[in-house]
């Protein structure tokens, strides 16, 4: 996907469930929200989901997940960093709403580059995405956006809106 992908947990993320929050890029719980790959429970193994862990995840927190499907609740999935927040259970679509208004803000362009970089500079040796993410950097600087959020910054004032391209 090319724009950000925001998960908003309220009840029980398990399995697959928990494996689409893991794969988001963003996510906000619920305090009522619960967590697990616990498809071990019945004899399966959680191993699309897995995949998922294993990027957002400490390896062995990860493996913790897997091999003994606990679940997990809101703030011990803060607490690992499965979730970016946890909100009252009657502030969730909002807390979600502003966080996509937050990211509506910001510039398509500069988010999509960000993103596909962010996650390709992850699979690469760190000498490798140094050097890709520098290149990256010098191709967003010229665009259109970058040079009215510069000017904006510069006249301290908000940029206008951006343009989508």
């Amino acid at each position: 996907m090319k724009k950000p992908v925001i998960a908003s947990v309220q009840g029980y993320a398990t399995a697959i469930g928990c494996g689409l929050v893991a794969a988001s890029d963003l996510a906000i719980a619920s305090e009522d929200a619960k967590f697990a790959a616990n498809a071990i429970d019945i004899g399966l193994f959680c191993t699309g989901p897995g995949a998922f862990l294993d990027l957002g995840l400490p390896r062995k927190k990860a493996l913790e997940m897997l091999y003994m499907g606990k679940i997990i609740d809101a703030q011990e999935a803060l607490r690992i960093g499965l979730v970016n927040d946890v909100v009252p259970n009657d502030r969730l679509n909002e807390a979600t709403m502003e966080m996509a208004e937050t990211l509506a803000s910001k510039s398509p362009l500069a988010l999509q580059a960000g993103k596909f970089s962010f996650y390709k500079a992850a699979d690469m040796p760190i000498v490798n995405a140094v050097e890709y993410l520098k290149n990256i950097t010098v191709a967003i600087s010229s665009t259109e956006d970058a040079k009215e959020g510069m000017s904006a910054f510069l006249e301290k004032r908000k940029p206008r809106p951006w343009k989508l391209k």
